[in-house]
């Protein structure tokens, strides 16, 4: 579990692939100090496991089904990314519940400068992940806890707005339109989500298809 206060940027040096496996060899610090084998460290918002460390890097396993679904596939030594530990019983929590576990990906459709902010608008990859952000409540994007400014259903897009602290203490101030970027919706919607589904009889997002809302369904619930 982490909370999405990114730790450091740490530097990709090293990836080997094996089909849609990989191993990241990724140089880092902070996130380093107390670390130990089996430890969970969220690289880009994606909870990885340490498999192997020294005084300056950690190595960990990419599996196929976080290769298809994050933008890990695409990192390249010398990529910056965004590292935090997971989150300790008892310390402060400044960000929100992440699970580390990303929902999908999806584009920077636009960056522009708004005053002392920089606004991302993002157009997810799966257009049903918009059904899970809620505006002014917390999306994860590349593991930082963002809060949703705007939610434009029928542009198929979310915009956050980015403080110039935030953005240099993490590898969104590299980023660039067009390229990828990881989305992990907010726990709490996608519990809901799934849940009111389930009731409905409808796909909740990320599940098997089936279902839907009849007018008999309707008639069982009471309207």
């Amino acid at each position: 579990m982490f909370t999405g206060l990114i730790e450091e940027i740490g530097v990709l040096r090293r990836v080997q692939k094996r089909g849609e496996a990989m191993i990241l060899t990724i140089a880092a610090k902070k996130v380093l100090e107390d670390v130990k084998l089996g430890n969970s460290i969220s690289v880009n918002g994606v909870c990885l496991t340490v498999v192997s460390y020294d005084g300056g890097s950690f190595n960990a396993d990419v599996m196929p089904q976080t290769f298809r679904h994050s933008n890990l596939c695409e990192l390249k030594p010398g990529n910056p990314v965004n590292l935090e530990r997971a989150m300790m019983a008892g310390g402060r929590f400044g960000g929100h519940i992440v699970q580390g576990h990303a929902d999908g990906t999806g584009a920077i459709a636009d960056r522009r400068e708004d005053a002392n902010a920089v606004v991302f608008t993002i157009k997810p990859h799966d257009p049903s992940t918009l059904r899970q952000i809620v505006p002014q409540g917390s999306v994860t994007l590349d593991g930082i806890s963002l809060t949703v400014a705007l939610v434009d259903r029928e542009a198929g897009t979310l915009t956050v707005s980015i403080i110039p602290h935030t953005l240099q203490e993490t590898a969104l101030q590299y980023k660039k339109p067009g390229e990828t970027i990881n989305i992990e919706c907010d726990i709490l919607g996608k519990y809901v989500d799934h849940l009111l589904a389930q009731r409905l009889g409808e796909q909740s997002s990320g599940s098997p298809k089936g279902g839907g809302l009849t007018e008999a369904k309707l008639r069982e619930l009471g309207f």
